[in-house]
């Protein structure tokens, strides 16, 4: 009897742009992104009654180290696919991070972020990171676009410290913000979501995220970000001019988005690989998933099965596989065994798929956009 799970993956794979073509994107979110800054404030935040543990992006999630790029590195660069380049991590980026010291100096009325950069300075085995990502770039191990200014919705966080909720001035002074339940386990709002709205009376400030964010993006990096991932997916499409504007080609969506229109309501979108919207910008879909990390989910999980199963259904329907992968997994700076056993099962998969697929092609999230704007050009 076959699952009805199987049958949805399956199905969400049935409409949009195909190819025959083995093609495999490895999307892998939060780079840039402050989350615990130290095993110190993790121990602090769980005295205060804050339960950091039940949650593995607070468990084992923080800014990227040296070692943490050196060894994802390392491990991309074991494999080659048939045009003799190595897997490729889209590199789903952060550029900026709240700039605490300045927040509190102004007593909670004025916001202030840095550079990512400025960030790692901040940090003791961070000092070769920029360096590191440059290295990353050139060998085409992880390419970044853009994920966001800060993971972090500004405006509902100043509201909150604003009011004095103890909870966040708490993690505030651990200087971790993505928090979503307080003392004692009271329920947070959601403020890793940077755009999700409360009114439409906040969209000017994130025209504003967007284009500061998109500028710091390509002073960064040097090229400009053609593509462009929400943090944790809420959007609304009236800013979708603004990205354009800052040279965003495409755009990636849930197969069915929940597009925020203000007080907590929301209007559902159905999106396929290769759509296009009225200004011309190409959605991309995930369809796999990688998170070897997750506390969500079974221990009993076995990831490397289930993400060779749906790459299997994504080849079947000529889909290129999408996989989703976020940062957690890779990072060691807290627990280094976190990184060790993520990276083993990363090896495997790879080995695994290329096994079984040797025709596989790795590429960015940009380079498939390139592609399906080629094709249906081409039609």
């Amino acid at each position: 009897m076959i699952k009805l799970e199987n049958i949805k993956r399956n199905l969400s794979n049935i409409p949009g742009w195909r190819t025959k073509r083995k093609i495999v994107v490895i999307e892998s979110d939060d780079w840039g992104s402050i989350r615990m800054a130290s095993t110190e404030a993790f121990e602090g935040l769980l005295k205060a009654g804050i339960p950091v543990d039940k949650s593995h992006y607070n468990s084992f999630d923080a800014l990227e180290s040296n070692t943490d790029l050196e060894r994802l590195f390392e491990t991309l660069s074991k494999f080659r696919d048939k045009t003799n380049r190595p897997p490729v991590f889209t590199g789903v980026t952060i550029v900026a991070n709240p700039n605490f010291e300045k927040i509190k100096a102004s007593k909670y009325t004025e916001y202030f972020y840095e550079p990512f950069t400025e960030t790692l300075k901040c940090y003791s085995e961070h000092d070769r990171v920029l360096d590191l990502w440059k290295n990353g770039i050139e060998n085409r191990w992880m390419v970044p676009i853009f994920h966001g200014r800060e993971h972090l919705n500004v405006q509902r966080w100043m509201r909150e410290l604003q009011k004095g909720n103890p909870s966040l001035l708490k993690a505030f002074e651990n200087q971790v913000t993505g928090i979503s339940n307080g003392i004692n386990g009271v329920s947070l709002p959601d403020l890793q979501a940077a755009f999700d709205i409360d009114t439409t009376s906040d969209l000017p400030y994130l025209e504003e995220v967007l284009n500061t964010g998109l500028q710091l993006f390509e002073e960064l990096f040097g090229f400009k970000s053609a593509y462009f991932v929400p943090t944790n997916g809420p959007f609304n499409n009236s800013l979708e001019p603004i990205l354009l504007q800052n040279g965003v080609k495409y755009i990636n969506t849930g197969k069915k988005q929940l597009e925020p229109i203000g007080n907590n309501q929301f209007k559902t979108n159905i999106r396929f690989l290769g759509q296009k919207n009225q200004l011309g910008q190409t959605y991309i879909t995930r369809n796999c998933f990688f998170e070897p990390s997750s506390m969500e989910h079974s221990q009993n999980t076995d990831w490397v099965v289930n993400c060779l199963k749906e790459i299997e259904i994504a080849f079947r329907w000529n889909k290129p596989a999408v996989i989703s992968t976020h940062r957690v997994n890779y990072i060691g700076y807290l627990v280094p065994e976190n990184r060790e056993r993520s990276l083993n099962q990363l090896e495997l998969l790879l080995s695994k798929m290329l096994k079984r697929w040797p025709d596989i092609e790795f590429m960015t999230s940009s380079e498939l956009g390139d592609l399906i704007n080629i094709e249906n050009n081409g039609r």
